[in-house]
């Protein structure tokens, strides 16, 4: 499996992922320095992610079922974005643990093969009315098996 970009002087490319989202910038996430604050790559990170879930049924809106609780997130960024921009999101899946998943994610500018920012996102998966970890249940570990990532 290939290993983790994050921390490294060279950005990952497109090339690294295996999921891909859109997500608008808004008004709201440019700071006064003129760049998407880094608070706004956190939220694209959650939002693909939980996007990708829902999509697939692996998280359940009704309240059923395990939640997956962030445990850890961490970004490292190469290039500054700012609004308007329409941002291209890569995910791939670094480790499925026994109730953990381990997510890379990156943000691409329209047309640019470089990341512009690299994250790292944790999810543990517990039984939501006790909070105590759990296996990651089999449609789940199945589904995001094909988001892997890819062997060099």
């Amino acid at each position: 499996m290939t290993t983790s970009k994050t921390d490294t002087k060279v950005p990952p490319t497109r090339s690294d992922f295996r999921y891909f989202d859109t997500i608008d910038t808004r008004w709201s996430d440019n700071d006064i320095y003129g760049h998407v604050n880094n608070v706004a790559y956190y939220s694209f990170f959650d939002t693909v992610v939980n996007r990708l879930l829902i999509d697939n049924g692996w998280l359940r809106l009704d309240g059923e079922g395990p939640i997956g609780l962030v445990v850890e997130t961490r970004c490292q960024y190469y290039a500054s974005v700012s609004y308007p921009a329409v941002l291209d999101i890569g995910l791939t899946v670094l480790k499925l643990g026994n109730s953990s998943v381990v997510y890379q994610l990156a943000v691409f500018s329209e047309g640019n093969d470089d990341a512009s920012a690299v994250g790292h996102f944790v999810h543990v998966y517990v039984d939501k009315p006790t909070h105590l970890p759990m296996a990651l249940p089999l449609s789940l570990r199945e589904g995001l098996s094909h988001y892997l990532a890819i062997e060099d």
